[in-house]
């Protein structure tokens, strides 16, 4: 079996989207699952809808059109605000997208007109987040101005926490939110389908006892890929965290080299210099590093000391250990280190457990408890 590989259970991914789908199902908010960190792998987008996912969302082009080429037909919404330069590709591979400018959304409009479609429009608020996003005050005035374009068609509005500034929305935020829908809707008088309140760092807030007020929508990767709460790191309950396994091969295994004496002629560089190997034995060299994942995202063996990486050399040093030159060694990963590795053309990714399928229909079972724990 090639190394290095990214395992992937597909059951516990299906598995994990079953969970959350059913306990916000009763709170009136749908999951909408985001591909983006697996880059629109199709198996894995197709265990999250055989999980009972209203859509699939992802942020780039390439992701959705490999999608589409592997027959997918279902509903794809890109959430990055297009670029200008990819209207046309947009168009013809999503139904509709999130958007804060309104020179793309003309180049979206004329990109429909010419291909007989009416594209939908969600418009991203900007709340606190401080990465993309129109301001409250500004978006009654865009959405009246969508309203008025042909060929593309107002569809809701959406919100961003926790992916620039890392921090969780508060319950004031999120009933701001909510009362912008209704703003937008006593001007532009249709209702509006998607009031999509955020991402998995929104899940305590949506799992939390008080109202979700207008938000019928969350869109969710990190939860659904690794049972975790983005902000804190925290497992949820009922949620499993190793979908995910990265396997990498020992191509050295030798006694810890004595240290060679270094003259720091610059005081600086003394911050690029390797962990200490005191209590390390033996070191192990895997034929992974930086340019496959984000090496500091990886879950490091009990009883092992990561000691370094290059490009591509990831040096763990350990007290005692019977692997030699051709063992395995597993990881664990965070979403830093899972986008890389499944974006890395070096990883072959295999897939285990169920095999994806197109259900016909969905029954929903008894609600699972599920909490941050």
């Amino acid at each position: 079996m090639s190394c290095p590989r990214i395992e992937v259970d597909l059951s516990k991914i299906r598995r994990n989207t079953e969970t959350v789908v059913r306990r916000l199902g009763p709170r009136g908010i749908g999951v909408t699952g985001v591909t983006k960190a697996v880059c629109g792998h199709p198996a894995i987008s197709q265990a999250m809808l055989d999980g009972g996912a209203a859509g699939l969302a992802d942020a780039r082009v390439r992701n959705v059109q490999r999608l589409r080429s592997a027959g997918m037909t279902g509903p794809i919404t890109l959430i990055r605000t297009p670029m200008l330069s990819q209207a046309e590709q947009v168009v013809q591979s999503c139904e509709q997208s999130y958007n804060t400018e309104l020179s793309v959304i003309s180049a979206l409009a004329a990109a429909a007109i010419r291909s007989g479609r009416v594209h939908g429009i969600v418009l991203m608020v900007e709340m606190g987040d401080q990465r993309d996003g129109i301001l409250p005050e500004n978006l009654a005035g865009i959405a009246q101005q969508v309203m008025q374009m042909t060929g593309v068609g107002l569809k809701g509005i959406s919100v961003n926490f926790a992916c620039l500034s890392g921090i969780a929305p508060t319950t004031r935020q999120m009933a701001a939110f909510c009362d912008l829908a209704n703003e937008i809707e006593g001007v532009c008088s249709p209702s509006l389908k998607i009031v999509s309140g955020g991402n998995s760092a929104n899940l305590p807030w949506a799992l939390d006892e008080h109202a979700t007020g207008r938000v019928n929508d969350l869109r969710l990767g990190e939860a659904i890929l690794l049972g975790v709460e983005p902000v804190s790191g925290d497992h949820i309950g009922g949620m499993h965290t190793d979908a995910f396994t990265l396997v990498a091969e020992i191509i050295e295994m030798a006694s810890v080299p004595p240290p060679i004496p270094v003259a720091l002629i610059d005081p600086t560089t003394e911050r690029l210099r390797l962990v200490t190997t005191s209590g390390v034995s033996s070191r192990m060299i895997l034929a992974m590093g930086h340019q496959d994942t984000d090496i500091l995202g990886l879950s490091i063996p009990v009883g092992s000391t990561l000691i370094g990486a290059t490009s591509d050399h990831l040096i763990i040093g350990t007290p005692r250990s019977r692997l030699k030159v051709g063992s395995e060694v597993r990881f664990q990963m965070n979403y830093n280190a899972l986008m890389r590795a499944m974006a890395a053309p070096d990883i072959e990714v295999k897939l285990l457990g169920d095999p994806p399928t197109r259900p016909s229909g969905r029954t929903q079972g008894e609600v699972e408890h599920l909490a941050l724990v």
